[in-house]
């Protein structure tokens, strides 16, 4: 057996280069130098341990809070470069001793030998660090790839990271019309927001899918999605984009239109876009006044400090489904279109049948867009159903994988105003909140919108402004299961008449009020009913609504304690007829607290 110094002088130093590329310190160990190892191995072990603690604590929201911040993303960066010289240099330094060591014991070797020994070894070191550095690379690569795509998502990137737009101020084709009488409310107190989001209070963002197809900016998707920190409680609001007749908020727009925007709510976003003196600009964002503007205009509508949007193209919206690997969809009513765009301004047939379907981002986004065989009602839940789908199915097995396409999809086609440092905060409250218990206000025939097939301006939907602001108020006040009562109900989409049969004054338009506290669809049309003095409430169900809307029936025999008399007659337009009498009882929505 060699004795211990001879068998150290026989080190090899591409062996102590190896295991110190596995943790630095380790090379030395091997050669014997444990001082000097323990000095080399103490930093990054404790680095390691540090590490460990934080992510212990951390899940894969906290990390992507993070992983937007550029202090973050700059230390990244900068520990990484220091890991990198700090590593290479505990190679060195171990690949060194090996190499004095053994030349100390091959002295009687020729020049040849030792020059070839020499070069031999250079090489092996020259291979670790190599190999070595390819990790460092590899993670400034990603950093930097990062940095650049938060960058160009938040408001603090330069113009070349978007692409322009060619929306010129007044190209939404604006066709001047009267509103529907009676469902314009007065307009509210400026809601432009003014502070950050504390972390803590009720959070509005506005969430837009825009169609830039042949140089426009249409913004075709508007789901406002409100978040209630305290409660755990999210709720969507989604006003479909043939809406007309929205009222302004005071101020230079106001004034220069008038109460309300006659033109589709999907173009006031070109018209405004280049009016910095109705809305502010936001810097590094071109567009910036169209995205305040639609802010300001549907804040005013709900009734809601909307202060942050995000929006997303359709072709990034495409790319980001693919990314992720598609996603899984419940159908819940079968998708049939013979018109749906193609391309090159061709038309093709959709079809998308009824049941859990995987689609990647093409298919998924022509269900979420599709509506020439439904209505923009039907667009708008499947456009909800569509970001409730991929809320639940993202995670961070599903992130990681695919950071690379995941980037590039975002970069470009993926816009915000939102402060990242709020990321965190934001974050950590959707962490907390079950996908399933996300609620959807959607605009309802009837009852939030009055729908017009035809009219001078086209097909058009006129809202109740008074019934869409009273549900925006109430979306957290209400019982879960009532709220999904109502909207079964809403979705059946009757129509009833409350008809005055006791001479009480306002009883009939009471009546409506509660009736669409419940869901249903009531009006009290300023006619007297044939029948009057009864002895107690009548319903009667037209031409076979009874069956047609069954929901609806049971609500109005619950509230009523009647049942319902079907009759048939097709010179009746409407679904149901309440016709009051002494005894009805007095019903009126709940105050709002």
């Amino acid at each position: 057996m060699l004795p211990p110094h001879e068998s150290a002088l026989r080190r090899s130093g591409f062996v102590a280069a190896f295991l110190s590329l596995l943790f630095p310190g380790l090379g030395h160990v091997y050669l014997g130098a444990y001082r000097r190892g323990l000095g080399w191995a103490t930093p990054p072990f404790l680095l390691v341990a540090l590490v460990a603690g934080f992510a212990i604590r951390m899940n894969a929201f906290d990390l992507a809070g993070l992983a937007v911040q550029t202090w973050f993303l700059d230390g990244v960066f900068i520990v990484n470069l220091a890991l990198l010289a700090y590593r290479a240099a505990a190679i060195v330094d171990a690949w060194a001793i090996a190499r004095r060591l053994g030349a100390a014991g091959l002295h009687l070797r020729s020049g040849a030998a030792l020059t070839a020994t020499a070069m031999i070894s250079i090489a092996g070191l020259a291979a670790v660090l190599l190999v070595m550095s390819v990790a460092h690379v590899a993670v400034a690569r990603y950093d930097l790839l990062l940095s650049t795509t938060v960058n160009c998502v938040f408001a603090d990137a330069s113009s070349d990271c978007r692409p322009s737009s060619s929306a010129e101020p007044g190209s939404s084709d604006q066709i001047p019309g009267e509103s529907v009488p009676g469902t314009i409310g007065p307009p509210l107190e400026s809601t432009a927001p003014t502070t950050t989001w504390d972390g803590k209070s009720r959070l509005n963002i506005l969430l837009i899918g825009a169609d830039e197809q042949n140089g426009g900016h249409n913004t075709d998707t508007m789901i406002t999605v409100s978040i209630d920190p305290a409660t755990k409680q999210i709720v969507m609001f989604t006003l479909p984009r043939d809406t007309v007749d929205v009222p302004i908020p005071p101020g230079p727009a106001r004034n220069f239109f008038g109460p309300t925007f006659s033109g589709k709510i999907n173009q006031w976003w070109a018209t405004v876009a280049n009016r910095p003196d109705w809305y502010p600009s936001i810097p590094g964002i071109t567009g910036g006044p169209g995205y305040n503007g639609l802010k300001a205009i549907l804040g005013n509508l709900y009734g809601l400090d909307i202060k942050y949007f995000v929006e997303v193209n359709f072709d990034g919206f495409k790319k980001i489904v693919d990314a992720l690997g598609g996603v899984t969809i419940n159908v819940q009513i079968p998708v049939v279109d013979d018109h749906f765009p193609a391309a090159r301004g061709d038309l093709q047939r959709l079809y998308i049948p009824a049941g859990m379907q995987h689609m990647d981002g093409a298919a998924a986004l022509q269900y979420a867009r599709s509506r020439h065989t439904s209505s923009d009602f039907d667009r708008g839940a499947r456009q909800q159903r569509v970001l409730v789908s991929l809320r639940e199915q993202t995670n961070l097995a599903t992130i990681l994988p695919a950071i690379d396409a995941l980037t590039a999809a975002v970069k470009g086609s993926f816009t915000t105003d939102m402060p990242r440092e709020i990321v965190p905060q934001l974050l950590q409250v959707a962490d907390q909140i079950d996908a399933r218990s996300i609620r959807s206000v959607r605009a309802r025939q009837g009852l939030y919108q009055v729908e017009t097939l035809s009219s001078p301006r086209g097909y058009i939907i006129q809202p109740r402004i008074d019934r869409i602001r009273t549900a925006v108020r109430d979306a957290f006040k209400v019982d879960p299961g009532f709220a999904e009562a109502r909207d079964a109900i809403a979705a059946e989409g009757a129509e009833v008449w409350v008809l005055n049969g006791s001479g009480e004054t306002g009883e009939a338009s009471t009546l409506a009020a509660y009736l669409d506290y419940l869901g249903i669809a009531a009006t009290a049309p300023n006619q007297r009913p044939s029948s009057t003095g009864l002895s107690g409430t009548t319903i009667k169900a037209y031409n076979g609504a009874e069956t047609t809307f069954p929901l609806t029936l049971a609500a109005l025999e619950q509230a009523f304690h009647v049942t319902v008399v079907p009759i048939s007659d097709p010179n009746v337009r409407v679904d149901f007829v309440v016709i009051t009498a002494k005894s009805t009882p007095v019903l009126t929505p709940p105050p709002v607290p």
